[in-house]
């Protein structure tokens, strides 16, 4: 009853707001699953979002493409998609997202207003957001089946063996260090694709397309393979500045019918580590700024 008087306001917003006493039906607090009878009075309270924080050290992530479903960005190496534990004051994407849209981050509430999908604090590149609850709903509901095109450029050390494979290894969390993933029997289903576009000097250049979506999986299968992300200190040979991974494309259906897709060009301190490492001339297609285009063939 409530979702469909307040359209605007996801499911799990309402139950939150309901667990929370933000519900009064008839004056007194409503509960979960309850009959509410015709002529009753729902009074629902929203509470004040807090004070976003703004983006340090420059401007805003920029905005890729944005309609009233949603908007997509290129999000920057450093910074955070939601708020993560031990770092509860540091900028994120979804503080960005509430000061840049209000009214539209209260209809998800205050943890991660409009976040579909994340990338890792240091990935750079292409993330989507949702501006209402349904666009939020039919995205997930993409990811979940599957039915998102996702392409990484990767900076390795070391090569793989094969030019292009299918890496086929079940991920999950290290028995030996709960920060870590790992590939593991008792993981779950997690599939890569890449390409080799360039190796020499014990260093490679690939695109990678993960096939499922599992926590920080592009890291941990290349890293399995010989070919651990350049800087990346959980899964390579760190330290770096940061871990050499950038989201360049998302193709996904667009919650308004047709698929929309968006690209996020190479940013420029990874397209320094790539031509040190000798690989300028195969990351310049890359390194370009794509129109990003909504058309009604599939992903």
């Amino acid at each position: 009853m409530l979702a469909a008087a307040f359209p605007d306001l996801s499911r799990a917003r309402l139950q939150r707001l309901i667990a929370g006493g933000g519900v009064l039906v008839d004056g007194g607090p409503a509960r979960k699953s309850m009959r509410v009878e015709r002529g009753a009075t729902v009074a629902v309270t929203l509470p004040e979002l807090p004070a976003a924080v703004a983006v340090p050290d420059g401007p805003s992530p920029p905005v890729l493409y944005e309609d009233a479903d949603l908007l997509a960005i290129d999000k920057p190496a450093g910074l955070l998609a939601h708020e993560a534990p031990g770092e509860p004051d540091a900028p994120s994407v979804a503080s960005w997202f509430a000061a840049r849209h209000p009214d539209a981050a209260a209809a998800f509430g205050v943890e991660r207003p409009g976040i579909v999908h994340r990338l890792d604090k240091w990935t750079s590149g292409a993330l989507l957001l949702a501006k209402r609850p349904a666009a939020h709903a039919a995205l997930s509901h993409a990811f979940q089946a599957r039915a998102v095109r996702k392409e990484y450029v990767a900076l390795c050390d070391g090569a793989p063996r094969r030019e292009r494979a299918l890496i086929d290894a079940d991920i999950g969390r290290s028995r030996a260090d709960r920060r870590r993933m790992a590939v593991t029997g008792a993981g779950r289903e997690a599939r890569t694709e890449y390409e080799t576009l360039a190796a020499a000097n014990g260093r490679s250049l690939l695109l990678v397309r993960p096939l499922t979506g599992r926590t920080h999986q592009v890291r941990v299968h290349l890293a399995a393979i010989g070919a651990p992300v350049s800087g990346d200190e959980r899964y390579g040979n760190g330290p770096g500045p940061r871990h050499f991974l950038h989201a360049w494309r998302l193709a996904v259906p667009h919650p308004g019918g047709g698929v929309l897709t968006v690209a996020a060009p190479l940013p420029p301190d990874m397209l320094k580590a790539i031509a040190d490492a000798g690989f300028a001339a195969e990351a310049a297609p890359f390194a370009v700024a794509a129109e990003s285009v909504r058309a009604e063939a599939a992903p």
